[in-house]
């Protein structure tokens, strides 16, 4: 028998892959319960809808499932149709994502590469560094303030060597967000061949009146891409579907890379559907305002410091003690997000959830905090 030999890649594999520290997502119920044996679980950790999907979806799904063994439709025909009618756009001026996420690195791998440089803001989302990591560009991060961006520090960040500028508005993990005013004056002098990327994954929650948004600036600004999900109001997580809006030039360019068939027939249909539902959205708008105030209130009079949010989700600040709590909540059947990684390790990010979900939490946070 020959003996098998043991060989090590890390010579071989792109130097730019090796550190890269892959994308950690909150923990799921299922495995709280098994480590823990609870019966009551509370996940607030992944800005996840708590009403779920609408029920149109659902139904619009199960009519779908008799088409299992088809290949979904690789161009979204029939999404872009429905899409483009209602964000008043062309169908060629959107491309359609297994999750915004795949469109947010899409991007990079299009227009950045090693020598270019990607810049982002401090506490922005994980994805927007990993993905200039990815195709081995420089990841600039810019200082925030008031744990938000920084859009004037932004744009002097620029050099001859920027390709992409990612900018979530609400921010994810802090919630922060920046008015029309601001974005104005920022995007008006971007260099034309930077490409900006306005990450809107949060924008049907957002009511702040000076809220800029995205799609009134397509048509003027050739180089901005507006990103969007069905993962947060539209309640569709798990079937991994977003979307990008842009000109044409730049659209056609993504989906040259775009992998063959990246968004499955369910999610298709449930996008669709999910369009033409807006009471479902209004609801779940109405109820992530309502649980917002119940936990805002409940952490005032806890007296813990916490980043007023537009987004469905909060940050609340519990100095020298954020693990300490995260571990306990656990324990008590609550799930929350640490974001030490990143560089907040004093903060916790709570969802929105249902009314119950919500004081299941705060009767947790208060037991933790008395003993």
């Amino acid at each position: 028998m020959m003996k098998k030999m043991t060989m090590q890649f890390c010579d071989t594999v792109q130097p730019q892959i090796l550190g890269i520290h892959p994308y950690v997502p909150g923990k799921p119920v299922s495995e709280l319960q098994r480590e823990l044996g609870l019966s009551k679980v509370s996940k607030l950790a992944s800005n996840e809808n708590p009403l779920g999907a609408s029920p149109k979806v659902v139904s619009a799904i199960q009519t779908a499932l008799c088409e299992i063994s088809r290949y979904p439709d690789g161009s979204a025909y029939r999404l872009k149709e429905v899409l483009a009618d209602f964000l008043k756009v062309s169908p060629a001026q959107i491309a359609i994502g297994n999750g915004s996420n795949e469109l947010l690195e899409l991007v990079a791998r299009v227009f950045a590469g090693p020598g270019d440089e990607v810049i982002y803001s401090e506490y922005g989302f994980a994805v927007y560094p990993l993905s200039a990591q990815v195709v081995g560009a420089t990841a600039v991060e810019v200082p925030s303030v008031d744990w938000g961006h920084d859009l004037q520090a932004m744009l002097g960040a620029v050099t001859d060597n920027t390709k992409v500028i990612y900018i979530a508005n609400p921010n994810n993990p802090t919630g922060t967000v920046f008015s029309r005013q601001e974005w104005e004056a920022f995007i008006s002098q971007v260099p034309d061949n930077v490409v900006v990327v306005l990450d809107e994954a949060y924008l049907e929650f957002c009511d702040f009146p000076e809220y800029p948004n995205g799609l009134d600036y397509v048509q003027s600004y050739p180089n901005l891409l507006i990103s969007r999900t069905f993962s947060k109001a539209y309640g569709l997580a798990s079937l991994r579907v977003g979307y990008m809006v842009g000109c044409e030039e730049i659209i056609q360019y993504i989906n040259q890379l775009r992998e063959p068939f990246n968004v499955n027939h369910y999610a298709q249909v449930a996008a669709v559907a999910a369009i033409q539902d807006p009471g479902f959205v209004k609801q779940s708008v109405q109820i992530n305002r309502d649980g917002m105030q119940q936990i805002c209130s409940a952490l005032d009079e806890l007296q813990i410091d916490r980043i007023p949010s537009s987004g469905n989700f909060l940050c609340a600040h519990f100095p020298g003690k954020a693990s300490e709590v995260n571990q306990a909540l656990l324990e008590l059947g609550v799930i929350v997000r640490p974001v030490a990684n990143y560089g907040m390790p004093d903060t916790l990010r709570i969802s929105i959830g249902t009314q119950e979900e919500n004081a299941h939490f705060i009767e947790a946070l208060k037991a933790i905090l008395q003993r």
